[in-house]
């Protein structure tokens, strides 16, 4: 499932600062319908995700309905990216991983 959309960078405090994109409920609703063959516990699905040159694999959050994509410094400081930040990403969920 190839997925194309834009969403806000928030910044989650905690012992240390997480970033993460925002997945619109459309999308997040496309995940949901696939969520069972892609995830491998807690919920957690496996994706591959582009934002401008940057290409990169993680896992999304679930986060009340929707889902989260995280953004690790790797891939922040390359782009540009701060909390506030809209941003365009490509991502595919890896089914079966």
């Amino acid at each position: 499932m190839r997925l194309v959309f834009a969403g806000p960078v928030i910044e989650w405090r905690g012992p240390a600062p997480y970033y993460f994109v925002v997945v619109p409920d459309e999308e997040s609703a496309d995940i949901r319908e696939v969520a069972a063959m892609a995830t491998y516990g807690w919920g957690v699905v496996p994706v591959a995700a582009r934002i401008g040159g940057t290409s990169f694999e993680t896992s999304l959050f679930p986060k009340d309905g929707g889902y989260l994509l995280p953004l690790k410094k790797a891939v922040r400081t390359p782009q540009g990216l701060a909390a506030g930040d809209d941003v365009s990403v490509e991502m595919t969920v890896l089914l079966g991983t």
